[in-house]
């Protein structure tokens, strides 16, 4: 590392592997409470020599990790640093720039000195991050040159090139595919990825041509002479684009690309005592960094099959992400210190069939030796928590009930609190989900420091779980409930205020419609929750109708996605002056992703802003075509888990209540049909069913009582060789109960008679080998031969 004021090379990874030591320090005592605060947060994390303490000592200006005296420091800091918005800070944005990052991504670097200048500024606003509006850059929306909806341009320039030199990775064939398929045999498949990855607008900046001339990434000859041959065909691509003019006839407010937005993310969340973060920000690589800015870095290594998804968050196919104990022992020393904590997790689970349970987020030796863990079983989010009152695994688990489903494959906010006075409470999007902890609330003095922490899979590869995280957290504190709807209410992801000027059409100066914006995934950006705002905070709207908001998206109004266009409302004094804005609709909606974050061009319309009008008169719509010939849907049913379980109950006249009988139905109802739809039924849910028919027969005949009154003329106490001589005392009964008899739809009793007979036959040929209650045994199989077949399960 050279010392200098400019940007400075870029930096090998150097990381920090235990908390600096900044015990040595012997100048004057901190002369306030913030030069205190100031001390703690920021100066203890960047005196190190491998952060910026080698250059910005008593040597080098900006001196704000000096070490002669902390005032002096605090004082230079103030120079660098913005209280008010710290990704704005100085040292924020040069280490962003490249500057002495000590990581191997700069951003991360940044991510972590504006958490250190966050937990300076502390407690004033809950623990959350305030966000500021500000004028973005003012431009009319432009021209744009866009992908044509058919592939057959793509196909003849620049297709050829990925098909030939990149199938053997970038196709879903290859022996191992990755991710994106742009070289896949389906054309359409193949341009619906390459279109993120080509500039039409200045090709030399597609990141296909970037690729291959500035990374040295798979070229198949002269990486420049390669790139150029990819310039050329992305160029003759874009040449056969006529550009799309905007409609002079549009109400138009002025353009932003997303990344002229002030980013919203993270805006308002309570991270005060936060000790790792995740935040997937990096977007490649195999590294997850720990940007909580709690030394050390508990930053995690991706290994197996994964993902990384646009907007932040990582995919895990079959994969995980894990630290090194050594790292992960900060976890263990800093709960212990506080004797609580909380997991949270913003996750997409893949679907509601894993369990083991599935890994979410584990910190553990092995599958049966843990300190914590968060996981999935089917509907179900589960927890483990090792103390005093548990055994090594964590165990007895705290889950979510399962007839509340909390668990759904799609993006939810889980959150897992412990305290030694409420023990494991559980949240699913801001909700408590009222599963209370059998187990009393214990101390944590047995955690386990050879641990290591990782998300996805078990430490030794075991219960891997299958979604995307966009989020991962552990705080050392419980949160509050209040605190976790906080967390809930802010989301995740890349976010943006976008302000989309409208100052022309109302007559206000900085008059603004703004828009919460994020990437939603990889192929389509969330609209949230439009508002009115003017950034002088004097200036007063007077009365703006407003009707009709479109988003504009490259040149033209996007095809899908216009929530917004029934907003029909007046801006007023009272109404703005009352907030300090005026919220325009509490919907949200989603529109596609067509260049990428940095050169999609959005833009609103309206039908009605101020004086100016464009009414849109929507064109007829098409006919429908005739329905397609569907298959009929069958004309029975099947009767779900739970009213398999009353049918049984009824029919036996076993109570469903009998600890038995309960026992075996919480332990097979899951392998149970759960819908009435016949074409669903396989062949193991045929098998739950069997074990619960099995135990209602095993009841009713082992209680003498119950078993005379059902078959009232059954010689139960003859040997074996003659219980059976009359078999109708056995049938009829169940017949009588569980077929029935002169039904419009019911099994041919012929037929079930000789099948239950062969069944009898079967079972009485043991000779010298029969048990002792062998009669008891075959008409309990009779019955639950009857009972689990089709006569109760058909409706």
């Amino acid at each position: 590392h050279a010392c200098g004021s400019g940007s400075g090379a870029a930096t090998s990874e150097n990381p920090v592997t235990s908390t600096p030591d900044v015990s040595n320090y012997s100048g004057p005592a901190p002369q306030t409470a913030d030069v205190q605060a100031f001390k703690l947060a920021v100066w203890d994390n960047l005196v190190p020599n491998n952060r910026c303490g080698s250059c910005h000592n008593e040597s080098q200006n900006p001196r704000f990790v000096r070490a002669d005296d902390i005032n002096l420091a605090y004082a230079e800091a103030n120079s660098v640093v913005d209280l008010t918005n710290p990704a704005d800070s100085v040292m924020v944005q040069k280490v962003r720039g490249g500057h002495n990052c000590w990581l191997s991504d700069d951003n991360a670097c940044g991510d972590i000195i504006q958490s250190y200048i966050e937990n300076w500024v502390g407690d004033a606003n809950g623990g959350g991050k305030e966000i500021q509006l500000e004028a973005p850059p003012i431009q009319d929306p432009g021209a744009s040159k866009n992908f044509p909806a058919d592939a057959n341009l793509f196909a003849t320039t620049v297709y050829p090139l990925l098909q030939t030199y990149c199938a053997g990775c970038h196709t879903d064939a290859a022996a191992v595919p990755q991710s994106p398929f742009f070289a896949s045999d389906d054309i359409d498949a193949a341009y619906a990825a390459a279109q993120t990855r080509m500039d039409l607008e200045t090709p030399a900046n597609s990141r296909f041509v970037l690729r291959l001339g500035s990374e040295f990434h798979n070229c198949w000859g002269d990486c420049t002479s390669n790139a150029n041959e990819m310039e050329l065909a992305i160029t003759a691509l874009s040449d056969g684009i006529t550009p799309t003019q905007v409609d002079p006839a549009l109400v138009t407010s002025k353009a932003l690309s997303l990344t002229d937005g002030i980013i919203s993310s993270a805006g308002g969340r309570h991270e005060t005592n936060v000790i790792a973060l995740y935040e997937f920000k990096t977007g490649s690589g195999n590294t997850v960094f720990d940007t909580s800015g709690v030394e050390p870095s508990l930053n995690l290594t991706l290994s197996g099959a994964y993902d990384w998804v646009g907007g932040w968050g990582v995919q895990f196919i079959d994969g995980k992400a894990q630290g090194s104990t050594t790292a992960s022992a900060k976890l263990r020393d800093l709960i212990l210190a506080t004797g609580e904590y909380t997991l949270e997790a913003w996750v997409a689970p893949a679907n509601v069939t894993q369990d083991g349970p599935a890994r979410i987020m584990t910190y553990a030796g092995g599958s049966m030796n843990r300190n914590f863990m968060l996981g999935q079983t089917l509907y179900n989010y589960d927890t483990f928590n090792r103390s005093d009152q548990s055994d090594q695994n964590g165990e007895p688990q705290l889950s979510t009930a399962d007839a509340d489903e909390d668990l759904q494959a799609t993006l939810q906010h889980v959150v897992m609190t412990y305290d030694p006075v409420n023990g494991r409470q559980i949240y699913v999007n801001g909700m408590f989900t009222d599963d209370l902890d059998a187990v009393p609330g214990g101390l944590l003095s047995d955690w386990d420091e050879t641990f290591a922490f990782a998300l996805a899979s078990e430490v030794d590869n075991n219960d891997s779980w299958a979604g995307t995280i966009r989020l991962a957290a552990v705080h050392n504190r419980a949160l509050t409930p209040e605190q976790v709807q906080q967390n809930f209410d802010v989301g995740v992801g890349e976010k943006y205020y976008l302000l989309f000027n409208v100052s022309d059409h109302v007559g206000t100066p900085d008059a603004y419609v703004v828009f919460e914006v994020s990437q939603f995934d990889s192929y389509a950006y969330l609209f949230d929750e439009p508002f009115f705002a003017i950034l002088d905070p004097a200036a007063s709207p007077g009365t703006i109708p407003v009707a009709g908001i479109r988003i504009g998206l490259n040149g033209r109004e996007a095809a899908v996605g216009q929530a917004f266009a029934s907003v029909n409302t007046d801006i007023t004094d009272a109404i703005y002056e009352a907030e300090g804005l005026q919220r325009l609709s509490t919907l949200g909606t989603v529109v596609p992703l067509e260049k990428g974050p940095t050169l999609d061009e959005f833009f609103l319309t309206f039908e009605v802003l101020g004086s100016a009008t464009n009414v849109l008169v929507e064109a007829d719509p098409s006919p429908l075509p005739p329905p397609p010939d569907a298959a009929r849907s069958p004309a029975l049913g099947i009767r779900n888990f739970a009213e398999i379980n009353a049918t049984m109950s009824a029919v036996t006249g076993v109570p469903a209540a009998n600890s038995e009988v309960a026992t075996t139905y919480d332990l097979v109802h899951q392998a149970m049909p759960v819908a009435p739809n016949i074409d669903g039924f396989i062949s193991s849910q045929q098998m739950g069913i069997t074990q619960l028919a099995i135990k209602y027969c095993s009841v009713l005949v082992d209680d003498t009582a119950a078993r005379r009154a059902y078959f009232p003329n059954f010689p139960f106490a003859a040997d074996i060789s003659t219980a059976f001589d009359d078999r109708n005392l056995l049938i009829d009964p169940l017949i009588d109960n569980m077929v029935g008899n002169g039904i419009a739809s019911q099994p041919d009793l012929a037929a079930l008679r000789a099948e239950l007979n062969n069944l009898v036959d079967s079972l009485v040929s043991c000779g010298a080998s029969c048990e002792p209650d062998r009669t008891e045994r075959v008409v309990k199989a009779a019955c639950a031969a009857v009972l689990g077949s089709a006569a109760m399960l058909v409706q």
